[in-house]
This record gives structure tokens, C-alpha cells and sequence, in this order.
């Protein structure tokens, strides 16, 4: 049961994007880019993703409760600044740490405009390509969000291209 301090995630099954199980009533995004080359380029877009700063070069605010990433740290992300800033708490809920594939996912909380699980994952192919794979099921959550409708996934499929961008060999 959680706590005060520890609320439950806006949805389930938490792991859906492992598993590539999509529940009723959500939508599914997947996307991936290629983002460099060889065991280097690897190691450092997988370090970028796990210290939060592939959100941050996508310009994405980030307070975290952990400065690297770890199952159970949460994090407030917020778009843009000010008041109209949109505010989407998180906690991650699975942490890839294999030899070529390294990566989490999040699942959203109270306040998040959005209920789901978003995973980002960085693997090195056997070819050398290094690529980073992006998840997300998700539905509206709150009521901004459900009125925004179609323009609320194209929002959504803008901050996935700079997330893909943030971390693309070019970009460091």
C-alpha cells in the first residue's frame, strides 16, 4: 500500500510497455532513432539517459529524488516555465541494466495530465548501431488533456522527436 509520501501510479498494469501489453482506452506511441555508433557512443547515451539528461537537453525540467535513475525515484518533470508550465510527476517502475540495453520506464502520478508508463531504451545492435527505443501507452488524465485531444498526442509525438534528438550522435 503506499504511503502518503509514496502515491500509487494513474494506472495499470504497471509494466505494459515491457510487455507490450496495451490496456483498453490507452494509445500506444513507439518510436526509435538510431543515435550512434559502437560501444562509446553506447556508453554515453546510456549514462545521458540514466542521469535524466536526455529530458533536460529536450528541455524538459527535471527534480528528481535520485541524480541517477533507479525503480522507485520519482521525478517532476515540467514543459515549459512559469505558471503555464505543465507540471507531470513520475515514478520509475523498471530499470534495464543488460550488457547492450540499458534504459527505464515511468509511470505517471497524481497531478501528471497523463496516466501511463513511458520507457526509454538505448541498445547497442550486433552491427554496432546504437539505437534509442521509445514506449509510451497513455490516455488523458486530466480534464486539459482530454480536451486537447488530437493536439495533445501531437504535443506528446513533439517532446518523443526531441527526446530522440536529445540524445542522436549529432546533438552532444
Amino acid at each position: 500500500m503506499a504511503s502518503v509520501d509514496q502515491p500509487s501510479v494513474t494506472y495499470a498494469p504497471v509494466g505494459c510497455t515491457r510487455t507490450g501489453v496495451v490496456p483498453d482506452g490507452f494509445d500506444e506511441l513507439r518510436r526509435s532513432r538510431r543515435i550512434g555508433s559502437g560501444r562509446a557512443d553506447f556508453e554515453r547515451a546510456a549514462d545521458a539517459l540514466l542521469t535524466w539528461q536526455m529530458h533536460r537537453r529536450a528541455e524538459i525540467a527535471v527534480m528528481a529524488s535520485h541524480a541517477r535513475v533507479e525503480t522507485g525515484a520519482v521525478a517532476n518533470l515540467r514543459l515549459g516555465v512559469g505558471r503555464p508550465g505543465l507540471r507531470a510527476p513520475v515514478r520509475v517502475v523498471d530499470v534495464v541494466d543488460e550488457p547492450t540495453r540499458r534504459g527505464f520506464a515511468y509511470g505517471t502520478l497524481p497531478g501528471h495530465p497523463e496516466s501511463g508508463e513511458e520507457s526509454f531504451v538505448v541498445e547497442l545492435g550486433e552491427t554496432g548501431d546504437v539505437t534509442l527505443a521509445i514506449t509510451a501507452v497513455s490516455r488523458p488524465a486530466s480534464r486539459l488533456a482530454r480536451l486537447a485531444g488530437q493536439v495533445g498526442r501531437r504535443v506528446q509525438s513533439r517532446i518523443t522527436g526531441r527526446y530522440l534528438s536529445a540524445l542522436a550522435d549529432d546533438e552532444r
